[in-house]
């Protein structure tokens, strides 16, 4: 099974390398496969942004990530 990870593009690169920040993890990832801006929400799979999100879905899916996670801890 393959898991896209939401997250807000904050920075946008030379080489259409985009930054995004997860939450509490930033990461540079590339940004051909999308039209996105700085503050759009993107689901990242293996360094990529293949889809643009709402910025209400993009929050809403990165809580329920992370009450997935704290769940597991527990």
């Amino acid at each position: 099974m393959c898991i896209a990870v939401p997250a807000e593009v904050i920075e946008i690169r030379e080489g259409n390398i985009g930054l995004v920040d997860y939450g509490d993890l930033r990461q540079e990832v590339r940004l051909d496969l999308v039209d996105a801006q700085v503050g759009d929400f993107v689901l990242v799979h293996v360094g990529f942004a293949i889809q643009k999100l709402s910025r209400a879905e993009g929050l809403e899916t990165r809580e329920l990530f992370r009450q997935v996670y704290a769940a597991m801890e527990e």
